[in-house]
């Protein structure tokens, strides 16, 4: 898996007749260790979350209810997905801007994050994020 580039991630799912089960495993579903889970919810459908980037962070973005879309930007390129499927997660490298709007009614975004919370490894200035971009 190229760790540079967003990509579509589909999730191990397991049907029988009492419904449906997904799991994750660290480094083997997905390309990092977990070190924090957080999710988003209760969120007004005009609202618009993330608008940030990660000097080194990497996620994994799931819709487990619901439905949302998110671009993402890497200086260079913009990458447009719709998430809607609890068995696919959108893989978010570092030094990836991103944008997640337009959320239907009792969705809940899942993050699956590869560090612990640390604010100095935000880009919250869209300007700082494309400036360390191009002197990189």
């Amino acid at each position: 898996m190229d760790i540079n580039k967003p990509k579509i991630i589909e999730l191990p799912k397991v049907t029988d007749s009492r419904g449906k089960l997904t799991f994750i495993e660290s480094n083997n579903h997905i390309p990092f260790d977990i070190k924090r889970i957080y999710y988003l919810y209760d969120i007004p459908d005009s609202e618009t979350r993330g608008s940030h980037a990660h000097k080194e962070l990497q996620q994994i973005i799931i819709a487990a209810s619901g439905s949302f879309d998110i671009v993402l930007d890497d200086g260079k390129e913009e990458y447009k997905y719709t998430l809607n499927r609890s068995y696919y997660g959108l893989y978010v490298p570092k030094m990836m801007w991103r944008t997640i709007s337009n959320f239907s009614t009792g969705s809940v975004c899942l993050v699956l994050a590869s560090m612990n919370y640390d604010p100095n490894d935000y880009y919250r200035v869209y300007d700082d994020f494309i400036a360390d971009i191009f002197v990189s």
